[in-house]
């Protein structure tokens, strides 16, 4: 990225790194708090005595409201700007991790709306991260803010799953939540106190970072109601949806039954199940960031920008899948590791495919455009993961999940290759 370039006529530090950092943060909290309570949840079952069909309803009730608030939270970006929707939902989602024990004591369902409530914050990640990205990052830094923003998925994932267990043995189930809920508020305090919605608006910027993002091509100004009417009239917006679709049924199917795969399959310890699954999404964290940079690079070297993003996305589904079938026949344990690390690094290059495409093709209302393609990408965290379990237990094997996920991965490829476009489409 060059933000941090050696151009003299730049500042050392610019501001629009601040920001990437505290996006990073962001997402980084926001996947801590979600995937911590899957581990959480095996110390927390035996308290309470939940079965597994109630522990996997406590696991899923938090994607009902991140559905839900996927579209009012890009409306709401829209509408007050980035800096405080993202703030508010961090503050918001932070509260209801720490408050998660006390609705645990109180009753099962005080629990699921917690969740729910939980969820209905971290659903403006992403969208408000969008709004400020298209009015603080020129197109050819877009995908590698996109990455950054993104890489806190994986990041946090694996910050969880390696730090939960531990949490839990040593300072109870309850300290997770306080623990990481408190880390949520400082992140708060820091998004405050350092971010603010446009250039113009901050008080701290260089002369010269002000300057070089005055000549963008993306007016800085919040943009006026959205034209959901010739959104919805694109194909290249619904093979958009589509493919947040198909790449977020593997990423969540992984994310859920990663662990699960690992000691069913390879007859692995608890512990080293959980292990296991932390590095493949050390794996994705390196792609992500690797495609953004090839993608950049790219475009800076005059590569056609529709060009670029079909050929991220179908190499990164297509990679995915193919690892998947092969997953099915792993001899050894080192084998299954290999190529789940290549299935979800695969995946991690369709991050600089669909993912930044908001931003090339309405970028003044990718904040919107965002939730409306996250409210898609949110349905394989309720209906995958619960498919997955079915055929698993229907089959006794993992083998029919993994090519239901393969055929869904070419089927968005075939979509995205169709329709797709890296033009701008809506001003």
């Amino acid at each position: 990225m060059t933000i941090a370039g050696t151009d003299p006529a730049q500042p050392r530090w610019p501001q629009r790194l601040t920001l990437l950092l505290l996006c990073f943060a962001a997402a980084f909290v926001c996947y801590i708090d979600r995937v911590n309570i899957s581990v959480a949840a095996i110390a927390m079952q035996e308290a309470f005595g939940w079965s597994q069909t109630t522990k996997g309803l406590v696991l899923s009730s938090f994607f009902i409201g991140y559905m839900i608030f996927q579209v009012p939270s890009g409306w709401l970006a829209n509408r007050c700007g980035g800096r405080i929707v993202m703030g508010a939902a961090i503050a918001w989602w932070s509260l209801f991790t720490i408050l998660t024990p006390l609705a645990a004591a109180v009753s099962l369902p005080v629990l699921l709306l917690a969740r729910v409530g939980m969820g209905l914050g971290e659903a403006a990640t992403f969208p408000a991260g969008y709004y400020l990205g298209a009015r603080w990052f020129p197109q050819n830094e877009r995908s590698r803010f996109v990455a950054v923003l993104l890489s806190g998925v994986p990041a946090g994932t694996v910050f969880a799953l390696l730090t939960t267990g531990w949490i839990v043995t040593h300072w109870g189930w309850q300290s997770v939540f306080y623990v990481f809920g408190a880390a949520g508020l400082v992140v708060t305090a820091a998004w405050f106190a350092l971010v603010h919605d446009s250039p113009a608006e901050h008080p701290r910027i260089s002369a010269a970072e002000r300057a070089l993002l005055a000549t963008a091509d993306d007016k800085r100004e919040r943009s006026g109601p959205t034209p959901w009417r010739r959104l919805l009239a694109l194909p290249a917006v619904w093979a958009l949806v589509f493919n947040h679709f198909c790449s977020n049924w593997i990423l969540y199917m992984l994310l859920s039954w990663l662990p699960s795969y690992f000691r069913a399959t390879q007859d692995l310890s608890l512990i080293n199940a959980g292990l296991f699954s932390a590095a493949p999404w050390l794996a994705m964290f390196t792609t992500i960031n690797l495609g953004a940079w090839l993608a950049d690079g790219m475009i800076r070297r005059g590569v056609n920008v529709t060009t670029v993003r079909k050929l991220m996305q179908s190499a990164g589904l297509l990679g995915a899948g193919l690892c998947l079938l092969l997953a099915r026949d792993a001899p050894t344990p080192v084998a299954a590791l290999l190529v789940m690390c290549c299935a979800l690094g695969a995946l991690g290059f369709t991050w600089a495919g669909f993912a930044p495409n908001h931003l090339d093709i309405a970028p003044r209302h990718a904040d919107v455009l965002m939730g409306l393609t996250n409210t898609a990408g949110t349905v394989p965290g309720v209906i995958g993961v619960a498919v997955t379990g079915w055929l698993v237990d229907q089959t006794g094997s993992f083998d029919a999940a993994f090519v239901l996920a393969a055929a869904v991965a070419a089927a968005g490829t075939l979509v995205w290759l169709l329709f797709a476009t890296g033009r701008r489409l809506i001003d």
